[in-house]
């Protein structure tokens, strides 16, 4: 009896083995809700997928079943429902109806009921833009990425969430033509092992900017943007996108008493090089959906992500400065609807900074650029951006961590920037009466 238990344990450990072979990557968390929640997965052969998900001290219970295939990139993204309001679950991905064993913590958790009944919750937030994974075979003789450890840091201070701020994957020249030039690099990234515990216990949303978009500086023209649109969508668990109608990925989400509007600033940009006055850089449409949804919203803080600098007045590279019309027109509009409690996140620029745009009787308009975690980066210059808060810049790899606390009449907004070991390098507090008109 006792050699038959040892051989049977001998022989599950290799099926479970076998299992984990079949994992690519994942899984990742994607969106939160009240009654269901995202968890993405990508197998490396054809095969069935499930998640078995749990309360402590609670039966197991079993998302529907998905057969991945190589006209959906091996992905299957599975949806548990029936959830608790507030709840933490257990979770484990089942291959062809036999557990994968990881060797760290998958959990997932739903966004708490608090309306009408209590405070809002307490919530942190990661920030990291520019994540660049080396492959030899396609990148320049010198080794552009690298700190890989970086997502250990970024979970070892337990974000609920993470918002990836553009620039997630760099497409190279071998990528930019094809879809399985696309898809190659997508899965590449995706695939690099550091990365893989903090997919599988933090939830994950993303906009994009031109390095997951296309070429580097890439706009409206780029040919194959419906494919990279296509391939985005595949590899993030947003809760919605293309939310304007016309194209692109913009998107939105709330959690707790914070809005999130992640802006796309590519797929209807006009080319840089472009001589034209007043041309695109978000569109008309984009715009207008944008300045609706904030005057719409009732949340303390609302949080526009975009992949490229918002309010630094630095006309260079690719900050919104550099396409003046359309940045006065959002200025002149969120100043003409009295919208309060607005915050620009950014990233792009491989460095980390915080401008601050002082405004004629109304509250400051501020934008904290994070950037880059893997990526490379650059010596400490002055670009021009006048905007620039003093003592709130870092030039190294970093990530951003937001905390939100406080009771509902007096909500706090807490900025740490961190190193790539996780080394608190500076912080920004912002209370939400700081967004408010007099």
């Amino acid at each position: 009896m006792k050699k038959f238990l040892i051989l049977s344990s001998f022989f599950c450990a290799l099926i479970s083995m076998a299992q984990n072979d079949l994992l690519q990557s994942g899984p990742m968390l994607g969106y939160s809700g009240y009654r269901e929640v995202l968890v993405w997965t990508q197998t490396s052969e054809p095969a069935a997928v499930k998640v078995a998900y749990w309360k402590e001290d609670q039966p197991q219970q079993f998302t529907e079943e998905v057969t991945t295939t190589a006209d959906s990139q091996l992905i299957a993204k599975l949806y548990p429902t029936n959830l608790s309001y507030g709840t933490t679950y257990n979770y484990q991905v089942y291959i062809n109806n036999q557990p994968v064993e990881l060797p760290y913590e998958t959990t997932f958790k739903t966004q708490a009921l608090w309306q009408y009944r209590t405070d809002p919750p307490a919530m942190r937030i990661a920030l990291g833009s520019c994540t660049f994974i080396n492959e030899a075979s396609d990148d320049r003789p010198e080794p552009y990425g690298g700190s890989y450890k970086i997502f250990n840091a970024i979970l070892d201070k337990k974000p609920d969430m993470m918002l990836w701020l553009g620039d997630n994957m760099y497409l190279r020249t071998p990528d930019f033509l094809t879809l399985t030039g696309i898809n190659h690099r997508y899965k590449h990234t995706r695939s690099v092992k550091e990365m893989q515990p903090l997919l599988a216990s933090v939830h994950h949303y993303a906009t994009w900017d031109d390095h997951d978009y296309g070429p580097n500086d890439s706009d409206r023209s780029y040919a194959n943007k419906h494919l990279t649109e296509a391939t985005f969508n595949n590899y993030w668990g947003n809760l919605n996108t293309n939310v304007v109608g016309n194209g692109g990925i913009t998107s939105h989400f709330a959690t707790g008493d914070v809005e999130f509007f992640l802006l796309d600033n590519r797929y209807h940009r006009a080319p840089n090089k472009l001589e034209k006055d007043g041309k695109d850089y978000f569109g008309q449409e984009q715009l207008d959906w944008l300045i609706d949804a904030l005057v719409s919203s009732s949340a303390t803080f609302k949080i526009v992500a975009t992949g490229g600098q918002v309010i630094s007045d630095a006309a260079v590279y690719e900050n919104y400065a550099t396409y003046p019309e359309e940045r006065q027109q959002l200025l002149d509009r969120l100043a003409e609807q009295r919208i309060e409690g607005v915050l620009f996140l950014s990233g792009d620029r491989h460095h980390t900074e915080i401008s601050k745009l002082e405004r004629d009787d109304a509250y400051p308009l501020i934008d904290i650029t994070c950037s880059p975690l893997t990526a490379g980066t650059h010596t400490a210059r002055d670009e021009g951006n006048s905007l620039q808060v003093d003592g709130k810049t870092y030039y190294e790899r970093n990530f951003g961590i937001i905390d939100v606390t406080g009771p509902l009449n007096d909500r706090n907004l807490n900025l740490q920037i961190f190193d790539n070991k996780g080394k608190a390098v500076f912080d920004y507090q912002i209370n939400a009466k700081d967004l408010k008109y007099k």
